[in-house]
């Protein structure tokens, strides 16, 4: 028989009854399995269950040794409670810090799940990791990355187009201007507009626990509710406290909604966080209300620098990379999660789940309902323009500029 179709084989029998093994039989049966199969037999089953090879030969050995049944004190573990090596994050502190660091500039994250991923291999990051003073194999990188959320993941043709050439250098770009600001306890927000949702008896994608055969009754049609509306929730996500806030507006998202979310913040979090800061990075997408061509964007930025005396950073994504944006998959999944399978039915309970989405991380969010108008189609001359006091980066001034506050005079 091939030796793919031996593998499938034993796997299908660890499958089944790996719920009824511990930790001693697993060793036994895989070793049974080995001998069985003679020559090679080891390496197959090694393949086949996941087991290491030297787990295996443990389980040869106790087949040599003894063959009888479980002492009294035996309870099933060959090692007793709290044995074995510590966890190499126990051992090293610094171990789990340092490997994030490593990935954090070429993260990538989808905006409706928490899963995130990494383009570098495993072999590249522990000698990054062993260089930096760290003793770690390739296997456990693999090992905390997975525990850490990270996974593998294959190309999928979901684009056409090119992407622009800088997009890597512009990621670098934010990742060491936010290590830099986060290094002299400046604020660094990442902000950004949820998709819109409609308020009313509207099904709501995901499932929740209920009454078995009584789940919630709601509309057949998604149709705008004329009296209940839409809302807009703009967030703003504080990368240094994992702290959010998000602004429910019930009218248009405009560049004026966009910084009027942002003031809201400051007043709210970021002047109690960051008492003695002179400036404030903004993180944003290259679209949107926030988008690096609308005027309106740049002429309310520079109201609010002038009104909290602060200068204003400002980098946005390249276009096509909005979801590497850090609050859409540090803030926006996991409001999506919270609220999956309930019928958002009132602004007063958009509001409530947006404020009790946690996470094990510490992840705290503060929410408000906007009710202020903002109209669209408001036009900025070129002389209001050319008043905003705007330095534009050497490397992509379009996407990186800093405005700073004017003199009230």
């Amino acid at each position: 028989m091939p030796n793919h179709l031996v593998i499938d084989k034993i796997r299908e029998k660890y499958n089944s009854l790996l719920p009824y093994l511990n930790e001693k039989t697993r060793r036994i049966w895989a070793a049974t399995e080995a001998r069985s199969l003679g020559w090679g037999g080891i390496t197959l089953v090694a393949i086949a269950t996941g087991l290491s090879r030297t787990t295996i030969h443990a389980g040869i050995r106790l087949l040599r040794s003894f063959e009888g049944e479980k002492t009294e004190n035996d309870s099933g573990s060959i090692r007793s409670s709290g044995g074995g090596r510590k966890l190499l994050e126990e051992q090293d502190p610094m171990l789990l810090s340092d490997l994030e660091s490593l990935i954090e500039p070429m993260t990538k994250g989808d905006p409706v799940s928490p899963l995130k991923w990494t383009s570098k291999s495993v072999v590249k990051l522990a000698e990054a990791l062993n260089a930096g003073g760290h003793r770690i194999s390739p296997k456990s990188v693999y090992n905390l990355l997975l525990n850490l959320g990270y996974s593998l993941q294959a190309n999928r043709k979901t684009r056409d187009g090119s992407s622009h050439p800088d997009r890597y250098q512009q990621f670098l770009h934010i990742a060491n201007q936010v290590k830099e600001f986060q290094l002299q306890k400046e604020p660094v927000i990442s902000v950004d507009t949820k998709k819109k949702e409609l308020i009313g008896d509207l099904k709501n994608p995901g499932r929740e626990w209920c009454e078995k055969q009584h789940p919630q009754e709601v509309k057949i049609h998604d149709f705008v509710d004329p009296e209940l509306g839409k809302v807009i929730p703009y967030g703003v996500y504080d990368k240094t406290y994992n702290q959010g806030w998000v602004n429910v507006g019930i009218d248009h998202d405009t560049s004026e909604f966009a910084v009027f979310s942002i003031r809201h913040w400051w007043y709210s979090m970021g002047q109690q966080l960051y008492p003695n800061s002179q400036k404030l990075m903004i993180t944003a997408d290259c679209g949107g209300s926030n988008g690096y061509r609308c005027r309106l964007w740049k002429l309310k930025l520079q109201e609010l620098a002038t009104e909290i005396e602060r200068t204003i950073y400002v980098s946005h994504f390249p276009p096509g990379t909005s979801k590497w944006n850090k609050i859409e998959h540090r803030l926006f999944c996991h409001i999506t999660q919270n609220w999956r399978g309930r019928p958002l039915t009132s602004h007063e309970v958009v509001i409530n789940l947006i404020r009790n989405t946690t996470t094990k991380q510490g992840l705290k969010v503060e929410a408000r309902l906007d009710q202020n108008p903002y109209p669209t189609g408001i036009k900025v001359t070129d002389q209001e323009i050319n008043a905003i006091a705007i330095e534009r980066n050497s490397f992509h001034g379009e996407w990186n500029y800093i405005i700073k506050p004017l003199s009230r005079d």
